[in-house]
């Protein structure tokens, strides 16, 4: 693959209102050196957010949207890039999105704010199978980011650089804590009354969150927990010990373990796992191993495999940032359900969060219960609704502000 060829910055118009100017540019003339710059400047940003994510993203889902990145620079340096918002646009709903399976999940909460399936709507790119999303950008230069983006949003369409046209800005997956969510919400409410827009925040979904204490160990820890969930998980722990060794391995390169945590993946949800023998499921492993190859070894992607005597019997594929640990998907093996695989893969998981020595397990998006049972807190995560048609609301209501 040879390298993306610098992003044509050409001359930045002049604006004594914002400081930067966000320029339409393709994914691949985003340098990953600078994309990881900027993501280690940003203090929310995640392994939803890295450059590998996005690449891998496009990769397995490419054609169910079109790119609309926002590189941003300061109009007296238009050589620097100092923030990127990473959007995409596509209809709300498409005619292929059954057979794709590509929905944008959400949990069993109060029900979100409706919007036309024709809608022509942006997204934050990736953010269909992400669950964090935001801005990248150094603090300081935040704000000039937002308003910059919103800036641009609010130009004529632009289709030699990837703009489209909207009814919609529907960005979700923005946690609620997030400045970039506060830094959009300004940028927006700043200009909806000129630009004949409306403007809507409302609460997404929560990703529970088990917060680690420092130094804790495994015994601190589930001396934390509930005495019943306490009970419950050494009782599990013994009777899989007594059928053999219990381990967590994770595997050097998870390019390797793709096709193993597929197969225990699908054993456990089958149709309704994310690699069935259809459209969306070839789509989901093309994601996952485009996903693994780009991380490699030492990577954010980890998965490993818990056995008990040497058999198999889960699979986890999680990220670890170096302070948190994100939970995102498992499987295991239904004959081992006396094993409980579910429980042996999330202890030994949490063992070895608090082995390294990190502050958090995140559970990631879903309010199932056996998250609480952990001891986990919602942490919760907005959206941000922006359309056009003042007086009337995005589903053809009211105005819902």
């Amino acid at each position: 693959m040879t390298a993306p060829a610098p992003i044509p910055l050409r001359s930045v118009p002049a604006d004594d209102a914002c400081p930067f100017v966000a320029l339409p540019r393709p994914f691949a003339s985003i340098p990953r050196e600078e994309w990881q710059r900027l993501h280690a400047l940003t203090p929310a940003a995640t392994p939803f957010s890295r450059w590998t994510f996005h690449r891998a993203w496009w990769d397995g889902y490419g054609g169910s949207a079109h790119e609309q990145y926002l590189a941003v620079v300061a109009r007296d340096d238009p050589e620097r890039l100092r923030g990127i918002v990473p959007l995409m646009h596509r209809h709300e709903v498409e005619a292929t999105d059954s057979l794709t399976a590509s929905t944008l999940r959400h949990g069993p909460g109060a029900p979100l704010t409706g919007v036309p399936p024709t809608a022509k709507a942006v997204f934050f790119a990736a953010s269909y199978h992400a669950d964090y999303a935001t801005v990248l950008s150094a603090p300081d230069d935040l704000p000039g980011v937002a308003r910059a983006a919103v800036a641009t949003l609010a130009d004529p369409p632009d289709p030699g650089h990837g703009s489209e046209p909207w009814e919609i800005v529907d960005l979700r997956r923005l946690r609620a804590d997030d400045p970039a969510t506060a830094a959009l919400a300004s940028a927006f409410r700043a200009v909806v009354d000129d630009a004949g827009w409306c403007f809507l925040r409302e609460r997404e979904d929560v990703c529970p969150t088990v917060e680690l204490p420092e130094g804790a160990d495994w015994d601190g820890f589930l001396a934390a927990l509930g005495k019943k969930e306490r009970h419950e998980v050494r009782r599990k722990l013994r009777r899989a010990e007594a059928a053999g060794e219990v381990r967590l391995a994770f595997v050097a390169d998870p390019a390797a373990a793709v096709d193993g945590f597929i197969a225990l993946h699908q054993a456990r949800w089958g149709a309704d796992g994310l690699f069935p023998d259809s459209e969306g499921g070839r789509r989901s492993r093309r994601f996952l191993e485009s996903l693994a190859a780009l991380e490699g070894p030492g990577g954010a992607l980890e998965i490993g495999f818990v056995t008990v005597g040497g058999r198999r019997v889960a699979a986890v594929a999680g990220f670890d940032d170096g302070t948190t640990i994100s939970y995102y998907n498992a499987g295991g093996d239904p004959a081992a359900r006396d094993l409980s695989p579910g429980v042996l893969a999330v202890s030994l998981y949490l063992q070895a969060a608090l082995a390294r020595g990190r502050r958090a397990f995140d559970f990631l998006r879903g309010q199932e219960p056996y998250k609480y049972e952990w001891g986990a807190r919602d942490v919760p995560v907005d959206r941000l609704l922006v359309w056009r048609t003042v007086g009337q609301g995005p589903d053809g209501g009211g105005d819902g502000r």
